[in-house]
């Protein structure tokens, strides 16, 4: 088959895009800065094509020799405070996706969304669930994924509480009692690349989740554990929680949100997994983690120079 995949360059793209293409897929990465897709111009099968998929009548032309849309585009935070931003990736680009393929002929399409779409009070979560709709009453054979929160090398979610651990001895946590399913990156392409072909996934929504159920403090403390890291985890309760939220708005990059805050009212945990119907057996955060988190150096950098060690080549002279 030939894909296109919107979002592709990003996190769990980039891992879809190397899955496929093992598969023998061809493979369209479409992004407004190829730059940052260079690292999967070496893979087979991959094109990068350079264009801004909000643009519509591009986005129908370059689709037109397709034969399915994987749409992964989403943002956990936005610019401003009012939900513009979330409207425009989970539900105006899902608009001009839909219409892309019905210009081209597409008939394919798997949508990327999130456990709770819908549901709550955040922006996040309600644009999620309203994107979803499009895509249900687009007449197009859909397949919804929504998974909890994803982990895997180089995530933005044990990642980034390894960082904010790695810089401060006490932490404090808002929702430190939420629930997660933590959902290991490779078990969710392995969906994708499952349903993509499968005529059983269409017009279905599958719910995703790892092997074990956690809470935010136990993820936090189990990461610093990884790390050899003495830390202290203070849970806040909500009105101070609500009050981080607000502050964090204004900090740049947003390592927390008063939007966040709200997603985590609900507990992020399957009501039924998705992984049971595709035949898969999913990873528990604790047991896979440990591939990447427990060793002392850590990131891209980190295991490219474990890996030359493995094989000889540190770079010292013979």
């Amino acid at each position: 088959m030939k894909i296109m995949i919107l979002g592709g360059s990003g996190f769990v793209g980039s891992h879809l895009a190397r899955r496929l293409s093992r598969d023998g897929h061809a493979i369209s990465v479409v992004t407004r800065h190829p730059n940052g897709a260079r690292h999967l111009a070496i893979v087979p099968r991959v094109q990068i094509r350079h264009f801004d998929p909000y643009d519509v009548d591009r986005l129908d032309a370059e689709l037109a020799d397709h034969d399915a849309l994987i749409n992964l585009v989403g943002i956990l935070n936005e610019s401003g405070r009012d939900g513009a931003g979330f409207r425009r990736a989970h539900i105006e680009l899902v608009e001009i996706a839909i219409k892309a393929c019905n210009a081209a002929g597409v008939t394919r399409m798997i949508q990327m969304s999130a456990l709770n779409a819908g549901q709550g009070i955040s922006h996040y979560l309600l644009t999620r669930g309203e994107g979803e709709q499009r895509v249900r009453d687009s007449g197009l054979d859909w397949t919804i994924f929504r998974p909890s929160t994803i982990f895997g090398p180089d995530d933005s979610f044990l990642d980034r509480f390894a960082g904010l651990l790695a810089i401060s001895p006490v932490l404090p946590l808002a929702r430190a009692d939420a629930k997660f399913a933590p959902v290991y990156v490779g078990d969710v392409v392995e969906a994708f690349a499952r349903a993509l072909e499968d005529r059983a996934s269409h017009g279905q929504t599958y719910e995703l989740c790892g092997a074990e159920t956690l809470t935010l403090r136990q993820v936090v403390e189990w990461v610093a554990h990884q790390r050899n890291m003495r830390r202290l985890v203070i849970a806040l309760p909500d009105a101070l929680g609500r009050v981080q939220g607000k502050v964090f708005d204004f900090v740049p990059g947003k390592p927390f949100s008063s939007d966040n805050f709200k997603s985590l009212l609900l507990d992020s945990v399957c009501n039924g997994n998705g992984f049971d119907s595709l035949g898969i057996e999913p990873w528990g955060m604790r047991e896979k983690a440990t591939e990447w988190l427990n060793h002392t150096g850590h990131g891209r950098q980190a295991r490219y120079q474990r890996f030359r060690e493995r094989f000889g080549r540190s770079g010292g002279r013979a």
